[in-house]
């Protein structure tokens, strides 16, 4: 690298459906990134995003970098009407990008075929990817994967490798090199990790002094995940040294909720704040079989950087295992759920949790220089 090149303050062009102070994990990625660039290396970032607003989880954050909003066709509930528009809404971001023509293109994943249409307008373009898109619609069962126009979509989004990937984690990175049929240099850069985690100091109202183990599932609870193991879960647990978390959303919380509903050693809450999450000892995170390197849940993650430990159902392919197995126990969601809780509960001792959890604050740190070299690997590729 030149003198000159080192010199030279990097710029990019961000494309991603979220922003803030719009919620969401992924703009809260993107932020993370941009200010980083911008504060350590006085980056020129440029973020191009739908200006709407959305209902989602996560911290409300000042827009950071130069913002170019780009209007959507429909903010409705319809769900036929919100696939035409989220569609369209990634051509529009991908136009929009290549119109400014500001430095590296990095196309992140949302809305659903953003990589699609950055296959056939951009040139020079960076892969960020989050959850993965034709591929999505086939695990949700929106579409079957033999349907000719999915596979189509397949096959174009795959056609023309991008010059440089962002991978969740080394699996998924396997995952979509496969996809391209070639060797793509890849940054792997994990989502959800906190640098400054506030943790409260005061124990909430829900965590009693009572010695028991807390187990918490936090969050969406959504196509990807499985309520099969919730509620089997639920079944086995031991109220005289468990107790249970349920601050949970999403289309398939209300049978949860509702099974859950009056029974002892559970609490049902709205929501757990972030500064809370180190309170739990143990989270509750699932993927469904079909979704793995396709969906990568952060809040995995964010557990982990919050200090607590995980049990993870899935699959041990995955990258939330694959990353975060130090601090974590595995039920496999491909095998029969009832019996592997009721193990891994009988067995659970405090000691081996206290193990667990500090693990995880070895874990933090790892994660954390991970994030830093990704971040230092962008700053390098925009400016060449």
């Amino acid at each position: 690298m030149s003198e000159i090149a080192e010199k030279t303050p990097p710029v990019i062009t961000i494309v991603n459906r979220h922003y803030p102070p719009n919620p969401g994990i992924t703009g809260e990625s993107a932020w993370d990134m941009a200010k980083y660039l911008i504060e350590k290396y006085q980056a020129e970032v440029h973020i191009v995003y739908i200006d709407r607003t959305y209902d989602g989880g996560g911290q409300i954050r000042q827009p950071i970098g130069i913002l170019h909003p780009v209007s959507t066709i429909y903010e409705g509930k319809n769900g036929v009407l919100k696939l035409i528009s989220g569609t369209l809404d990634g051509l529009f971001l991908i136009r929009k990008a290549k119109r400014l023509n500001k430095g590296k293109v990095i196309v992140m994943t949302s809305p659903p075929l953003l990589p699609f249409w950055a296959t056939w307008f951009l040139k020079d373009w960076v892969l960020w990817s989050m959850d993965l898109f034709p591929e999505g619609f086939a695990a949700a069962g929106t579409i079957k994967p033999t349907n000719a126009i999915y596979r189509w979509i397949l096959k174009k989004t795959y056609q023309k490798p991008p010059q440089h990937l962002i991978a969740l984690g080394p699996n998924q990175a396997t995952f979509i090199k496969q996809s391209y049929q070639q060797e793509i240099p890849t940054t792997i850069l994990p989502c959800g990790v906190l640098f400054h985690q506030e943790n409260e100091l005061n124990t909430p109202d829900w965590k009693k002094a009572d010695g028991k183990i807390y187990f918490g599932y936090c969050g969406n609870l959504a196509k990807p995940h499985s309520d099969e193991f919730l509620l089997r879960f639920i079944d086995n647990l031991d109220t005289q040294k468990h107790h249970l978390i349920l601050a949970i959303y999403g289309e398939k919380a209300d049978g949860v909720l509702g099974y859950a509903q009056h029974k002892e050693g559970i609490t049902i809450l709205k929501s757990v704040p972030r500064s809370q999450l180190h309170f739990i000892d143990v989270h509750l995170v699932s993927l469904l079989q079909e979704w793995t390197h396709i969906a990568v849940p952060s809040k995995a993650v964010s557990s982990i950087c919050a200090g607590a430990s995980m049990l993870f159902c899935g699959n041990k392919q995955a990258d939330t295992w694959a990353l975060l197995h130090k601090a974590a126990w595995l039920i496999e969601e491909n095998k029969p759920l009832d019996g592997q809780i009721k193990k891994f509960l009988s067995r659970l001792t405090v000691e081996e949790m206290e193990q667990k959890r500090a693990n995880a604050q070895e874990l933090i740190g790892e994660l954390q220089e991970m994030v830093v070299k990704a971040y230092e690997d962008v700053k390098c590729i925009t400016i060449f």
